[in-house]
């Protein structure tokens, strides 16, 4: 993926998470191997792309932090359930189960930096 800069790559990663799985910002920061989660989370906050699934992110302990860029706060948590993934207490449920890592699942060379 060349001529992207840094959002159009966290957005080309969050695109390929599947449908019913979660990623965390730090894995999509360690992925990129640039900036931080807190980057990740600034890009996804700047989004305006409703086929970015932005809502398939979480914090590193499974907290749906994102949510109150939602509107409302709780469609997060709704999408996430419309997938089958149990969200409790603003939280994913069994998040070693449905954690998606993009180190383990794109091809090193899938974003081209």
């Amino acid at each position: 993926m060349k001529n992207k800069d840094y959002f159009g790559w966290v957005y080309h990663v969050v695109k390929q998470v599947p449908e019913g799985r979660v990623t965390t910002y730090g894995a999509i920061a360690d992925y990129l191997a640039l900036g931080s989660a807190r980057m990740v989370g600034w890009a996804l906050r700047q989004l305006n792309d409703p086929e970015v699934p932005a809502h398939r992110v979480v914090n590193s302990s499974g907290h749906l932090t994102g949510r109150h860029h939602f509107k409302p706060p709780s469609l997060m948590q709704q999408r996430l359930e419309g997938e089958g993934v149990e969200v409790k207490n603003s939280r994913v449920r069994q998040l070693k189960e449905k954690l998606w890592v993009p180190a383990e699942e794109l091809p090193l060379d899938d974003v081209d930096l």
